[in-house]
């Protein structure tokens, strides 16, 4: 490790990249987060009162997770460490540990101990910093773009406050651009450069609330200005060196990580509530950011059961050919199958009837005695199997009037019991309609009702 404990993080040098440059040094430097640091908000109180506690800071990336931690420990006055999980084992961290532990006994001062991606820490490593975050030996921040109830230890979680991080808004972005691009001593001041027209607000939606990505990529726009402007003049940072430098928009998105789980969510339950334009637009969201296309097919065939049904005993079969062409074209070329697919399902109409009769089934399998199909309905290819009554009395429906027995198939002790309740949705009207008249032929071979 390098030397115990620096006040701060090391001197910026002018050839670092911009993003560093202009990370923020105080609290009113901060863009955004006003529900955190906002006059009155948790954090900006506790560092008021200089009164800390351990806390994960959870939010995607480049909304000021470091930053925070930073300005938490220089504001209070606090010993501060950064320490990146991706570098660390345990023996490092018992080390520091235990440094951190002379530093407060010594000079009763607190330590910050900053983890980045902390979720990339293992359970040993994470129970690693437990007893030291119990005797307030250190204020542990960690900061993690994925979901703490996932990757944060419970012992560790029950110990830390949460404070969610959200992406920074546009205009908020075009905040923090202007002031690279005014900034004479960390920033683009004394570039002479001018943003063209439209050009703050594309980087801004570009940025997808990232204000790293937003400054590195406005440094590299103006470089390029700069060379290809004339000499003597403002250069002026247009829409083409922007694209240039951007090349394409990398849509936020963890094939792994919550956000994987958020946008399926979000895709299923926009064709369930029949949205084709909420679902084309999670779908899009999915594609865009590099989602296995054969995943979505596979989600969308379980949703053709699951949420359609026998309302549209055709979405099952759309579901399945969205899945075939997906198989047979690739990508990009499959992405209007899994379209379409998702247009017919939204627009569907809908049933759970399947679902809750199927669920049903599987707690009655679970909680109740699995007794053996009823003698009847038994097949008896043997003698052994005749003598002792497998296949006696049973009727063969083709052989009936109505087509339909009067034969239980359920065992005794489920007689009578309903799973499928067919809703007025589309082809399950018919399908109720269907076994109203099936029940009544069985009526009628019982003789329980009068042949019409």
């Amino acid at each position: 490790m390098n030397s115990l404990f620096p006040e701060q993080a090391p001197d910026v040098t002018a050839d670092a990249p911009l993003a560093e440059r202009m990370r923020p040094r105080t609290l009113e430097e901060v863009v955004g987060q006003d529900h955190l640091i906002g006059p009155g908000k948790v954090l900006s109180e506790m560092i008021r009162n200089d009164q800390l506690m351990s806390m994960i800071l959870w939010g995607p990336p480049g909304t000021g997770k470091t930053t925070l931690a930073r300005i938490i420990a220089r504001e209070t006055r606090s010993a501060f460490l950064s320490y990146s999980a991706v570098l660390s084992g345990i023996k490092e961290i018992k080390s520091v540990m235990a440094d951190a532990q002379r530093i407060h006994r010594a000079h009763g001062r607190k330590t910050v101990l900053f983890v980045d991606e902390i979720h990339r820490f293992n359970k040993a490593q994470q129970d690693a910093f437990l007893p030291y975050v119990e005797s307030g030996v250190i204020i542990l921040i960690g900061a993690t773009t994925e979901n703490p109830s996932f990757e944060v230890i419970s012992a560790l979680l029950s110990r830390a406050k949460v404070y969610v991080l959200e992406p920074l808004k546009p205009p908020e972005i075009e905040a923090i651009i202007m002031r690279a691009l005014n900034d004479p001593a960390r920033g683009l001041g004394s570039s002479n450069v001018v943003p063209g027209e439209g050009v703050m607000r594309r980087l801004a939606i570009f940025a997808n609330g990232d204000a790293r990505i937003a400054l590195n990529a406005l440094e590299m726009a103006v470089k390029l200005a700069a060379t290809r402007g004339a000499p003597g003049t403002p250069a002026v940072v247009e829409i083409a060196h922007l694209e240039e430098a951007l090349q394409r928009k990398v849509p936020l998105y963890d094939k792994a990580g919550e956000e994987h789980f958020n946008l399926i969510s979000a895709l299923h339950k926009s064709m369930r509530n029949s949205d084709p334009d909420a679902a084309l637009y999670w779908l899009g969201r999915m594609l865009e950011g590099g989602e296995d296309p054969i995943y979505i097919a596979r989600r969308m065939v379980r949703f053709a059961s699951e949420d359609v049904g026998l309302a549209d005993n055709r979405a099952l079969a759309i579901a399945l050919n969205a899945t075939e062409a997906v198989r047979l074209v690739g990508l990009p070329e499959c992405k209007l199958a899994l379209a379409q697919a998702a247009v017919y399902l939204s627009v569907a109409p809908k049933s759970n009837a399947l679902y809750r009769a199927y669920s049903e089934v599987v707690s009655d399998v679970q909680d109740t005695f699995n007794e053996p199909p009823p003698l009847h309905i038994r097949n008896a290819p043997t003698r052994l199997m005749r003598e002792l009554g497998y296949g006696k009395d049973y009727q063969y429906a083709h052989d009936l009037q109505n087509k339909v027995a009067d034969m239980p198939c359920l065992p005794s002790s489920l007689s009578g019991r309903r799973y499928y309740h067919p809703s007025d949705q589309g082809t399950e009207r018919q399908i109720k309609e269907i076994l109203a008249r099936i029940q009544e032929r069985r009526k009628r071979q019982s003789g329980k009702l009068p042949e019409s």
